[in-house]
């Protein structure tokens, strides 16, 4: 991407996190930018915070100035990021790190593909065939000053585990973990050794001046990955787009459980909702159709999702959120509809892209914890 074409993204992406009226993002005025590079590269915007995380640039007290805390680099548009690399959410407007990448085989209905594969379910529901293809997310830890600024757009909880114990159905969370597509990092540099506040930061990376980015993993850090693997894992990645409102799912297999004699088998799914026009328009419903493998067809309608009926406009576009289903099977389908309403009171119904749960292979035992 050339100098020219990164301000553009950068400017464009800070333009809509302030339209959205995400409090802690503004570029630096022209003194505050960075030197070009050697190479002639151009000068990105600086990245800045008030120096009270409760204060915006809309409402902060006179006298009261913004603080450096990073300078934004070129967007990668080839390659991957590395472990360490400090991003702002171009959709959430958060500050983030990079713990990890996944690779992922993204289904988009959108997309027409020669070469096709049918995505199964069990009542035919859109019949369209689609070719996955391989698409980068990364597993990142959110800056837990950010949260409350996003908490009511994308659930800062949404990565949950099966507890060890007699209650089947007893979760835990880890609390500002993500998983973030390519496209929405937008990276930035600090000379700050602790730019992130998370629980986790210390423990899993440490800094080293020498290298590019300067945070580097630690061995727990490394060990957690490999022992949680079967329950982080990110494989499949479902996309598709009804009346200019765009849902994306992905689904995570969480284990199994028995309980009264039989075994319960576990899936959460992350949705998130956006909407690619200027309209505004609200959720009003859910529904959802479950297929297991034992043969049973569930119907599931309901106000909302996690109780809320999100507004989605174009200063605030997106809202993600996480939920969880069991089936007494090993694997199954979900597929549905969310019905919105236009501020006309017309309502339309946005489809939900179909998708499988499939249980992994290997069984073994969910975390009881965070193991390092």
């Amino acid at each position: 991407m050339s100098g020219c074409a990164a301000r553009r993204y950068v400017a464009a992406a800070l333009s809509r996190c302030r339209a959205r009226g995400l409090p802690l993002w503004e570029p630096a005025p022209a003194r505050g930018l960075r030197p070009p590079a050697a190479g002639g590269a151009a000068a990105l915007p600086a990245l800045l915070l008030p120096p009270r995380r409760h204060l915006s640039s809309r409402n902060r007290p006179e006298g009261k100035v913004l603080e450096t805390v990073g300078v934004f680099e070129a967007p990668k548009q080839h390659g991957k990021y590395e472990t360490g690399q400090l991003f702002l959410h171009s959709v959430f407007g958060y500050r983030g790190i990079v713990l990890f990448p996944w690779q992922a085989r993204l289904y988009d209905r959108d997309v027409a593909s020669p070469v096709t594969e049918k995505s199964e379910n069990a009542a035919g529901h859109g019949s369209k065939e689609v070719k996955g293809k391989t698409h980068t997310y990364y597993q990142v830890l959110i800056d837990a000053r950010d949260c409350p600024h996003i908490s009511q757009r994308s659930q800062t909880e949404a990565v949950t585990f099966l507890a060890n114990h007699d209650d089947s159905r007893a979760l835990y969370a880890i609390p500002g973990l993500d998983y973030v597509s390519h496209e929405d990092i937008l990276p930035y540099s600090s000379t700050d050794q602790v730019p992130i506040q998370h629980e986790l930061f210390e423990r899993f990376l440490m800094y080293d001046q020498t290298k590019v980015p300067p945070f580097v993993a630690r061995d727990t850090l490394c060990a957690w990955q490999e022992k949680n693997h079967p329950w982080l894992e990110l494989s499949d990645v479902h996309r598709e787009t009804t009346e200019n409102i765009r849902v994306t799912v992905i689904p995570f297999y969480m284990g199994m459980r028995e309980a009264q004699n039989s075994h319960v088998y576990w899936w959460r799914y992350c949705i998130r909702l956006e909407n690619l026009d200027s309209e505004v328009v609200q959720l009003r419903e859910r529904h959802w159709r479950i297929f297991s493998l034992s043969g049973t067809l569930e119907t599931v309608r309901g106000r909302g999702v996690v109780g809320r009926e999100p507004v989605l406009s174009k200063e605030q576009p997106a809202f993600q959120y996480s939920s969880h289903v069991s089936l007494q099977a090993s694997s199954g389908h979900m597929w549905g509809t969310f019905r919105f309403e236009r501020p006309d009171g017309s309502h339309f119904d946005v489809r939900i892209p179909p998708f499988s749960l499939e249980s992994n292979k290997d069984e073994k035992t969910p975390p009881s914890g965070l193991h390092w």
